[in-house]
């Protein structure tokens, strides 16, 4: 291959490296675009796409044969480890060659390959959208046309191999085309980031891919819920488990797509759909079991217990605390791609990449394709994004060989109706979920007298000291601070301004404490509601939506053992109260004011609130409260799909997609007013330290220790984080790593300090 000059002697190349010595190491382009092509060519013949994603391969960095970008590697400084990472100051423009070579070799073909070759640094874009000031698609092939990109790149000379490919042939799944667009995409950004790496960092590359198979991984399981029931008492609860256990087994050999698993509180839903997870991955020949989870809170504590069982090295936990905002050469090579064969993370970030713009989310996408994905509290999905949800995992079940499991006590109405498409073809994993109901009924709610009158703190306070162990839970951390401020001081604080190592260690206390039979006291947040093994005679909920009360009263009698003086078996009490004030405006009030409605009306008939039938009641009225399922102006899903393009892609009409403006509007917690600071607690200075020195290290080092840090985190928001830096008790020590360097503002107690308290710890200081 000749170079931009016409000079074979010279190579073209892709990427350089520094070597220890001084002198660098180069990566000739030719071969990075073959290897990449084979890469995403492999990953998307897992839906069967192979011939486009190794168009996109070959083509992606087509504007590196460019004389300025070949300059600008090899510049005035020697090399530049950097120039092939677009958008800095001063960086050569190398991905819109590519785009403008699609589109004109394969028209409408090439004008979906243009996105994702345009993308693959910068994300994918509108295609003619400005918002946000970013260019769209269309103006950047326009501008590149005007500015000859592809003329100056084909002076190099590229093989023939290279630029001239047949036209592809394969046709995309059934379903949205948007989803497939992204698909796409993510072969070629993991194939990107694989080829560089494996340049950049071969250390780390080769630690890739060394993971047990799925059948190893079930044998380690089912030894270990062997050993699980050898040491369990024999008890009706544990019967129950062991029932539901053997039901999740035995349906595992179903055919792939949609399933619900329904089991009350304490039934052993964690390790019965993992065992469900497992034998159906392995029955079918599944790559992963992806447990997606509500809250980072709950996250922590599953993810420890399935390390526990599979080994640390075989699962990801993976949220987005941490996940890197801007791109550099590192950040690329640290992020996720989802390549273990058990991956843990939450709502936010399975959801948000399946709908996400940028690189570092959409790379994992095609590792999801062919897995079974667990949803835990399948309930608490967000409500107003339910069209959009449903819609995306109806289509990964049909088009993508991708099983779900909804996992939930309280299975919300997801069933069609009218005005509301759903979801389809679910089928139910238990026998009789009514009779498991009955047989695991192990409390007595209370519910208030008056549900127009709320309760002091003060009055709660006075009440729960009368318990010797009791669990109160509470709306909001404001409340769980002012509640706890009122109790005795051997009161446990629970809430998310704690870090997850720090919760994780004060729970395992507050369980060997209930296990000893010490006298608990316990105020949290609704952290503790799912996921939480915890066992108290009396719980106290404030006033909520029907599905966090029945979540509260998993907390309850979980093990059916509580007996009166006589010894006597007896139900716990959950006693739910109308707290000062009303929950903030929006979901919260919405759920809470729908729980008011149903639990009011189950008290008048005398019935239990607790029941599938309530909780089928309470979830259409709470839906209809919220108006519409997907509130914004325009739907995610329009916004994807402006022109109904289902699978052609043929009229010169259409492939006009709005990717990056449906990204930003879909969020399912606003980003952009929270915060992550790594707070001053156990190993977190230490880690800190290792953090800072990591410019030196390799990026899989760097990942390694950032993974840690995740444990040392707490969301804040914006601007109570500006407080915090204008005061200088908060720094920003790497772009988005912020870290809290004041040691009194952190509690063993209570967590991070904010607020009206943040005033007065920092005037103590």
């Amino acid at each position: 291959m000749a170079d931009v000059t016409g000079n074979p002697s010279k190579p073209v190349l892709a990427h350089v490296r520094q070597l220890p010595d001084g002198s660098w190491l180069e990566h000739l382009l030719d071969e990075h675009l073959q290897e990449v092509a084979r890469l995403a060519g492999e990953f998307a013949s897992a839906f069967d796409s192979n011939d486009w994603a190794k168009l996109t391969g070959l083509w992606h960095d087509l504007g590196k044969f460019r004389e300025k970008f070949q300059q600008y590697i090899k510049s005035v400084s020697g090399h530049d480890a950097e120039a092939h990472i677009e958008g800095a100051p001063g960086r050569v423009d190398h991905s819109t060659t590519g785009a403008i070579h699609a589109i004109e070799k394969l028209d409408m073909q090439g004008r979906i390959l243009a996105y994702l070759i345009a993308g693959h640094h910068a994300g994918l874009s509108d295609w003619n959208s400005v918002e946000g000031g970013q260019s769209s698609l269309l103006q950047r092939v326009d501008d590149g046309k005007r500015k000859g990109y592809l003329q100056e790149a084909l002076l190099a000379a590229p093989a023939t191999d290279i630029l001239n490919q047949p036209r592809p042939v394969s046709l995309p799944p059934n379903g949205s085309l948007a989803l497939w667009i992204r698909m796409l995409f993510s072969c070629l950004v993991d194939a990107d980031f694989l080829d560089t790496e494996a340049f950049m960092d071969g250390r780390k590359s080769k630690l890739r891919s060394g993971y047990p198979a799925l059948p190893e991984l079930k044998s380690a399981f089912d030894r270990h819920m062997e050993d699980k029931a050898a040491k369990a008492k024999d008890s009706a609860v544990n019967r129950i488990r062991a029932d539901v256990l053997r039901q999740c087994r035995n349906k595992a050999e179903l055919s792939s797509g949609l399933f619900s698993l329904t089991v009350p509180t304490g039934g052993g839903k964690t390790l019965s759909s993992m065992a469900f997870a497992l034998n159906h991955a392995v029955h079918h020949g599944k790559n992963r079991v992806i447990y997606v989870i509500p809250y980072t809170s709950i996250l922590e504590q599953t993810a420890e217990i399935f390390r526990c069982i599979f080994g640390n090295e075989n699962v990801i936990e993976h949220h987005s605390n941490l996940d890197p905002n801007r791109e550099d050469s590192r950040s690329r090579l640290a992020t996720e791609n989802w390549d273990a064969p058990i991956i843990v993370t939450t709502n936010v970030q399975f959801f948000e990449s399946l709908f996400a713009s940028r690189t570092s989310r959409c790379r994992k996408l095609h590792n999801i394709v062919n897995s079974v994905v667990v949803l835990d509290e399948a309930q608490l999905l967000p409500p107003e994004f339910l069209a959009p949800i449903l819609h995306v995992m109806q289509d990964l079940a049909h088009s993508y060989k991708v099983s779900f499991v909804l996992s939930t006590a309280t299975q919300p109405a997801f069933s069609p109706r009218p005005k509301f498409a759903g979801i389809k073809d679910v089928r139910e994993l238990m026998d009789d979920p009514d009779r498991l109901y009955a047989n695991l009924k192990r409390v007595e709610p209370e519910l208030p007298a008056d549900f127009a009158t709320s309760r002091t703190w003060e009055s709660i306070a006075d009440e729960l000291q009368q318990h010797d162990s009791v669990l109160c839970i509470v709306n909001s951390r404001k409340d769980c601070r002012e509640l706890h401020g009122l109790m005795p001081k051997d009161t446990v604080h629970l809430s998310a301004l704690m870090c997850g190592q720090h919760r994780s260690q004060v729970i395992a206390e507050i369980k060997q404490r209930l296990k000893d039979g010490i006298p608990t006291r316990v105020v949290s947040t609704q952290l503790v509601e799912a996921g939480v093994d915890m066992d108290f005679p009396v719980v106290y909920r404030a006033l909520a939506g029907l599905d966090a009360v029945a979540q509260a009263a998993g907390r309850c009698n979980r093990e059916g053992e509580l007996k009166d003086a006589e010894g006597i078996p007896v139900m716990g009490r959950v006693v739910v109260f109308v707290p000062p004030k009303p929950a903030a405006p929006g979901l919260l009030r919405k759920a809470q004011d729908t729980g008011r409605e149903i639990m009011k009306l189950a008290k008048e008939n005398k019935d239990d609130p607790l029941t599938r039938e309530r909780f089928e009641s309470y979830f259409q009225s709470y839906y209809y409260r919220l108006n519409s399922l997907d509130t914004l102006p325009i739907s995610i899903v329009d916004l994807l799909d402006m022109h109904n393009i289902g699978t052609s892609c043929a009229d010169a009409g259409k492939c006009k997609f709005n990717f990056r403006t449906a990204a930003e509007k879909f969020r399912l917690i606003d980003e952009e007013g929270q915060t992550a600071v790594i707070v001053r607690y156990g190993e977190s200075p230490k880690l800190i330290a290792e953090l800072e020195a990591s410019q030196n290290m390799e990026p899989y080092q760097r990942r390694a220790i950032l993974r840690k840090l995740q444990r040392y985190t707490v969301n804040i928001r914006e601007h109570e984080c500006k407080k915090l830096m204008a005061s200088s008790d908060v720094q920003e020590r790497f772009p988005g790593v912020f870290v809290l360097v004041s040691d009194g503002l952190y509690r063993p107690d209570i967590g991070l300090v904010m607020g009206e308290a943040l005033a007065a710890a920092s005037l103590a200081l």
